[in-house]
């Protein structure tokens, strides 16, 4: 074997780890895109993926013959599957009644094929170093390539090629080390031209796909979307989508819907008025969320307010509703007021390190469907905001439907007075959504009487707040557990009332 093949075998150990890896984090991405909660797809899928790896390992025993022409093989069918993957999950999505089906026996068969590679490889490469050395330099390279896929996936490849671009340009990469290992060992191979010639149309296949990545990811978009889609975008965070039909427009974060121009007046007005006129002294205001700057706009119908801080995940979101002419429209611009400063964080490690005071605090967080907004429901988070609450101070959250998902409701409410809170639910009927849940709390007590809200609201008034306020049989109090760091209780509570509606 010449010197320098051992050395591009090696790489190819390289390549086929940050490829695997690449594959494992697409199929994660997607799944909580469009099954939700995160931390459940992303566990299951790398739990079946590297149990695939065994499989695969375990059958790389029964390969004895033709090794290298079996490596190659291997190698262009990994790069094929984990290329397609994506476009076959964004298109059979809507259409496929078993779609968790198709999306683990991609996985599976990834996995096994990843799995059949590195047995492979050091076999094909034990008569070239002693044992201990082939072991420290294969894992070494398989190492290097897993820790440089974790860094590039969420840095440049989700927010500048997109989930389905990423997924052919590592197909084409795998298909391309097998051709380079294809010539490099012509005289040792079978069936050369066969493998050269599979590679070249495999190549051909997935640059295709990656030359047309933005129109099969608009169709497959277009499948769940009855609106015309005019703006997607995958983001470090979430897939903002963004639908008009006539002159309405419709925000999908993650495949859910945020808003409706139609009626979304009536969620913010009751989610920002009724508390913000109750604090008559209000001059500095904390929004968490929001990134869509509909409740700012509301708020600075209020004249005595001299500061919002709006505090969001994803500049890519804050970035659109400044910036995109129908939004602006939307919002009134709302986002660009000198009285607005806009910070792109998380808010749970954001809150932790401010000492200022506010005078009233918006909590607008998506719905807690998996733990990574769960823990902005929580008692710990809570806390952190009631340290930020000045003494005669209020706060609302967005809680949820509590017709839909009353346990849900009822969590967010107990959770709330276990840290010193004290309660005022209320809710709200908005068409897109249905009956809708708020929560006012204090540290101090007092009935919320507002006199009068800004002349310019579309839906709320002070002779309504009474039925805001009124709970009607089906949508007393239960029972709930208090939503805590370390259990989570308001995400299951989520996705089982929030699931039977869904899936029924």
């Amino acid at each position: 074997m010449h010197k320098r093949l051992p050395v591009l075998l090696l790489t190819s150990v390289f390549v086929v780890a940050t490829c695997g890896l690449i594959y494992e984090l697409i199929a994660g991405t997607l799944a909580s895109y469009l099954l939700g909660d995160s931390v459940t797809q992303f566990s299951t899928i790398i739990g079946l993926y590297l149990f695939s790896m065994g499989i695969g390992s375990w059958i790389s025993k029964y390969f004895e013959k033709d090794i290298l022409f079996w490596f190659i093989q291997i190698e262009i069918l990994v790069g094929l599957v984990g290329g397609t993957s994506s476009s076959i999950l964004y298109l059979v999505f809507e259409s496929a009644a078993s779609f968790r089906i198709i999306l683990y026996s991609l996985v599976g068969i990834t996995g096994i094929l990843v799995g059949l590679e590195i047995p492979l490889l050091m076999r094909i490469l034990k008569d070239r170093y002693e044992f201990k050395d082939l072991v420290s330099k294969v894992f070494t390279f398989d190492y290097i390539g897993a820790l440089l896929a974790s860094i590039i996936f969420p840095l440049l490849l989700i927010p500048y090629l997109g989930l389905i671009k990423t997924s052919y340009l590592f197909g084409m990469l795998n298909v391309a080390i097998a051709f380079i290992v294809c010539l490099s060992f012509r005289k040792e191979i079978k069936r050369v031209i066969y493998l050269k010639t599979s590679a070249v149309m495999c190549l051909f296949a997935l640059l295709a796909g990656f030359v047309f990545a933005n129109a099969i990811t608009s169709y497959s978009e277009s499948l769940g979307y009855t609106d015309t889609i005019i703006y997607s975008k995958s983001t470090n965070y979430q897939r903002i989508v963004l639908t008009k039909k006539g002159k309405m427009l419709r925000l999908y974060l993650n495949g859910n819907l945020q808003f409706s121009s139609d009626d979304e007046y009536r969620y913010h007005e009751a989610l920002v008025h009724p508390g913000l006129s109750s604090v008559p002294h209000a001059r500095k205001v904390l929004i968490m969320g929001g990134g869509d700057g509909l409740a700012v706009r509301e708020v600075l119908k209020y004249p005595d307010v001299k500061e919002i801080i709006l505090v969001d995940l994803d500049p890519g979101m804050t970035n659109l509703f400044k910036s995109n002419s129908m939004l602006l429209e939307l919002n009134k611009s709302s986002l660009l007021s000198p009285k607005v400063k806009v910070i792109n964080a998380d808010a749970f490690t954001w809150i932790r390190n401010q000492q200022q005071k506010y005078d009233f605090i918006i909590i607008d967080f998506p719905d807690p469907s998996n733990y990574s907004v769960g823990k902005l429901y929580t008692n710990s988070f809570y806390r952190l905001v009631r340290s930020v609450l000045s003494d005669r101070g209020l706060i609302v959250v967005q809680s949820t439907s509590p017709y839909v998902a009353p346990k849900s409701y009822w969590c967010v409410n107990q959770t709330l007075e276990s840290v010193g809170f004290h309660t005022i639910p209320y809710h709200n009927y908005v068409p897109s959504f249905g009956d809708w849940g708020y929560i006012m709390a204090t540290t101090g007590r007092f009935d919320v009487k507002p006199s009068n809200f800004p002349a310019d609201v579309r839906f709320i008034t002070v002779e309504g707040m009474s039925q805001m306020l009124y709970f009607p049989k089906d949508m007393k109090r239960v029972d709930a557990e208090v939503n805590k760091l370390n259990n989570q209780v308001l995400v299951k509570y989520f996705e089982d009332e929030w699931g039977a509606v869904t899936y029924q």
